[in-house]
């Protein structure tokens, strides 16, 4: 069984990301790139930073206060993005997205992240889900405009 047929699987995967997520803690190093991002209508409010070298992500870092939707997705997604090379980074991070719209992806892509296959028929949760996302988006693109 897979672990987007084994909802025992998914639910503790989700669970000890949020538990003990990958990263916590922010660095305080100027070589990383910045960004802040928030759910208006809870309290998923975190800091992220992502460092790049030589067109490898080698890390992200977040910290703040999240729901255990946004801090595991978090978690996973530095899990899924360190290591890779920026346009890898990018299909992973556009098939996450397709994921969670309910669009065409490639589920051999994401690895742990298709935990969050069935984030959509929970419609609330969805910008949960998505939160890491936009700021990891938001940081690579402030890469082109060097």
């Amino acid at each position: 069984m897979n672990i987007v047929e084994d909802k025992e699987l998914r639910r503790e995967l989700i669970l000890d990301n949020y538990q003990h997520p990958m990263n916590r803690g922010l660095v305080e190093d100027s070589s990383y790139l910045c960004c802040n991002t928030n759910n208006e209508s809870c309290i998923d409010n975190i800091d992220m930073q992502l460092k790049v070298e030589e067109g490898i992500i080698s890390d992200i870092r977040f910290d703040g206060e999240a729901c255990a939707i946004s801090t595991s997705a978090t978690s996973i997604l530095i899990k899924s993005l360190v290591g890779k090379r920026v346009e890898d980074a990018r299909k992973i991070l556009k098939n996450y997205k397709n994921m969670l719209d309910e669009e065409e992806y490639d589920s051999a892509l994401l690895g742990e992240l298709v935990v969050y296959s069935d984030i959509p028929m929970q419609a609330n949760r969805i910008k949960c889900a998505l939160l890491p996302y936009h700021a990891v988006c938001k940081m690579l693109n402030r890469l082109d405009e060097v």
